[in-house]
């Protein structure tokens, strides 16, 4: 076990300088700018200094903010100007506010600038569920080790679907395997317990950073970040009261929960529109150069209340109007060879949130093949406004249901026929509990070409069940191949589709 308070970190001894034993992470990386992150042991002043290579000589210096316990002692800075399609490396000083010529260590970290130029291949992988279930560090498994796999696919960025932390979900210092073994967890104070205060989100946040493997990652690999229902609480939406008592006082709101995890949330990740707005907000498009734009949706904020999802009229739906009039103003804009749309949760498989015996449902999908109906009439909209404008290249990546598959969705098997086929891929968890697939809803035509799953509930990481997605540009040709990985890298499926145009 570790201590959890604002001094724990990661092998390092507190000295009079400050310290960042969190390590480094980048975020929202395009052509020219990215951000970059750190958290302090102390008080101090962030600056950030890029090079063309590792030997920093003539480097470039970014003054960045004053961190403090405001922040829980971390920053995030803005990097502008950089050259497009390049390896940038850059290190982070921490200097004492006092005197800036005493400086902690430095922390270096890399990742590439997206091309200008179309000819250069991109790739990148996604996941998402981390720590969940009860599953936490366990270091005599290697500890978070799919993020040593990922690392070795050489990635332009990482795009993490969502369930960074689990909130809700405390962590033992061990649990029993179905072997009769032992799973032994990494354990801190704040993972003790349901997050419920800001600092207990701090500390979600902050448990994740212990593990060496994830810090290896961050320093080599951008983050393209999202958000889902773990970050505050299992299946939330705007306006839940929750509460008998145990483990959640009576009568708490999710209304008060949300905006402290999101405050955490900003605090941890670099967040291009985060760290630019006062609203915080999370949907955002990344654009990666000519091949490729990422549409970061956030199907968690702007929902309606979970239901039976039946209504025939819903003109909130799942990503609430404001968002899908963006998503289709920014789609009818793009002019990327593909469309990722980054959906935190998927479209076809249904999710069920039972309450009290209540048929009610977590998704979009709620296993009624007909018409569209609840959410599936906002999702309908948006795919009716992709074919009627022509828009091609659109391809859906989500996690959250503990498994991996592809699913084709087209209108000659769907009872919604105005749309254009088109793929989703599922990938996922990174370190929690694996399930069962789920059923799928006929109302868009899905038909699963793949998955791995096991057959019982909660398995744990120790025992496999652990995916992530990878997903290759060709600069040439622009056709993109999508693969499902396990947790060491083996390829269990690949798909290649064809660029300018829908389907198979």
């Amino acid at each position: 076990a570790l201590p959890g308070g604002l001094g724990a970190a990661p092998a390092f001894a507190r000295s009079g300088r400050p310290q960042a034993g969190w390590g480094v992470q980048a975020g929202d990386v395009t052509t020219d700018s990215g951000l970059v992150w750190v958290r302090s042991d102390r008080p101090a002043r962030m600056i950030v200094e890029t090079a063309a290579t590792e030997s920093f000589r003539n480097p470039r210096r970014w003054h960045g903010p004053l961190l403090g316990a405001g922040t829980d002692f971390t920053g995030t800075t803005r990097l502008h100007g950089l050259a497009s399609g390049e390896q940038i490396h850059y290190r982070v000083l921490l200097a004492d506010p006092d005197d800036p010529r005493r400086t902690g260590e430095p922390v270096t970290g890399t990742f590439r600038t997206a091309p200008v130029k179309r000819r250069r291949d991109v790739r990148f992988v996604w996941s998402g569920d981390l720590a969940g279930q009860g599953w936490g560090i366990n270091e005599s498994i290697g500890g978070y080790r799919i993020f040593d796999a990922m690392a070795k696919a050489d990635p332009d960025f990482f795009l993490c679907s969502g369930d960074n932390i689990y909130a809700d979900g405390p962590i033992a210092a061990t649990a029993s395997l179905p072997d009769g073994s032992v799973y032994r967890n990494v354990t801190t104070e704040e993972k003790s317990h349901v997050a419920v205060t800001l600092d207990d989100y701090r500390g979600n946040f902050r448990y994740n950073l212990l593990d060496s493997a994830l810090r290896r990652f961050n320093a080599q690999v951008p983050n393209i970040i999202q958000w889902d229902d773990h970050e505050v609480r299992n299946n939330w939406y705007p306006g839940e009261v929750i509460g008998t008592g145990t483990p959640y006082p009576a009568g708490t709101r999710l209304d008060d929960l949300a905006p402290r995890s999101r405050q955490a949330f900003s605090e941890y990740f670099p967040i291009s529109t985060i760290s630019g707005r006062p609203d915080g907000r999370i949907y955002r498009v990344i654009n990666h150069g000519p091949l490729l734009d990422v549409f970061v949706l956030d199907m968690r904020t702007y929902r309606n209340a979970n239901s039976p999802d039946n209504q025939t009229a819903d003109p909130v739906g799942i990503l609430g109007r404001e968002q899908l009039e963006w998503l289709k103003r920014e789609l009818a804009k793009s002019r990327a060879v593909w469309k990722v749309i980054a959906n935190d949760m998927p479209l076809g498989l249904v999710v069920p949130d039972p309450v009290e015996g209540k048929p009610d449902f977590e998704a979009v999908a709620q296993g009624d093949p007909g018409a569209p109906l609840g959410r599936e009439l906002q999702i309908a909209e948006l795919l009716r406004f992709i074919k009627h404008r022509r828009i091609t290249g659109t391809v859906w990546l989500t996690a959250d249901v503990h498994h991996t598959s592809a699913q084709h969705y087209d209108p000659s098997r769907a009872a919604f026929k105005d749309f254009e086929p088109f793929w989703e891929f599922v990938s996922g968890p990174l370190n929690a509990g694996a399930f069962p697939a789920n059923a799928l809803d006929g109302t868009f035509g899905p038909d699963r070409v793949f998955v791995k799953a096991p057959t019982t509930a909660n398995v744990s990481p120790a025992e496999g069940y652990q995916f992530f997605g990878e997903v290759d540009i060709d600069g040439e040709s622009g056709e993109m191949t999508v693969r499902l990985r396990e947790y060491d890298g083996t390829v269990l499926f690949t798909q290649t589709l064809q660029p300018g145009r829908v389907g198979r």
